[in-house]
């Protein structure tokens, strides 16, 4: 099954819950989405999804200067975030409990 169309549909879960404990800028969000086992997201898609969040509220942003290399913006989540998050985190569990359900059922019908 091709999962990067699965991904779509749920990196802005992904990113609230990668950013939930811990700050972090673009690369490091890729990843930590990657050690987590989402090994198919793209560096493109993170980035267009920490900025979409930004712009509709959900994080805030702060630079770190660097002697060594370019300065890094890091995102975190705020009030609004951790909100969305609840929110997301829910209907996911939701989601995801339906559709295991109505896959076993049909697996087991199957055999």
């Amino acid at each position: 099954m091709d999962t990067s169309q699965l991904l779509k549909g749920v990196l802005d879960l992904a990113v609230l819950a990668v950013l939930r404990d811990e700050d972090g800028y673009g690369y490091d969000v890729v990843r930590r989405l990657r050690n987590a086992g989402l090994t198919e997201v793209g560096d493109a898609s993170v980035y267009g999804t920490l900025r979409r969040l930004y712009h509709a509220g959900a994080l805030t942003t702060y630079v770190v200067p660097s002697e060594e290399g370019p300065h890094r913006k890091y995102y975190s989540l705020n009030g609004t975030g951790r909100d969305l998050l609840r929110r997301s985190a829910k209907t996911w569990r939701e989601f995801a409990g339906v559709l295991t359900e109505l896959v076993d059922t049909a697996t087991k019908e199957a055999a």
